[in-house]
């Protein structure tokens, strides 16, 4: 009787006809997953970095009647919505912000155009439970 060892192949021999499908596969996920959340938090951030986002909570933060009902400080507390876009040197910027104080929450409405450096305003607004406050009259 001849006892010989037959030589395995290595893992690699034995398992590329599924290691290759699955790995290009989940590769090609994870690249997918990584674009489009470098997509989403950069135009969040390029809105939380606008003018109007800025201006709109320096406002309120200083509004004696929004710190009464809402307390201080007043944050934005989920995702910003909204669009913001730059066409032949003229700007807009629509915004609802979910925002919340140390008392209570609200939602925050930005609408403003501009040209150049130059940011024109429509609305800025804060809506709380039922009652409205316009921060521009």
């Amino acid at each position: 009787m001849d006892n010989e060892l037959v030589p395995q192949p290595n893992w690699w021999k034995r398992n590329w006809k599924w290691v290759v499908p699955v790995g290009g596969c989940l590769t090609l996920i994870i690249i997918c997953i990584v674009f489009f959340a470098s997509l989403f938090f950069g135009v969040t951030k390029m809105m939380e970095d606008s003018q109007p986002y800025e201006y709109a909570f320096e406002l309120i933060n200083n509004d004696e009647q929004l710190t009464d009902v809402l307390g201080t400080p007043i944050e934005k507390v989920g995702m910003v919505q909204g669009n913001i876009s730059w066409k032949n040197g003229k700007k807009e910027a629509q915004m609802v912000i979910p925002i919340e104080g140390s008392k209570d929450s609200g939602t925050l409405y930005i609408d403003a155009y501009g040209e150049g450096d130059t940011w024109n305003y429509r609305e800025i607004r804060v809506e709380i439970s039922d009652a409205s406050v316009n921060l521009l009259d």
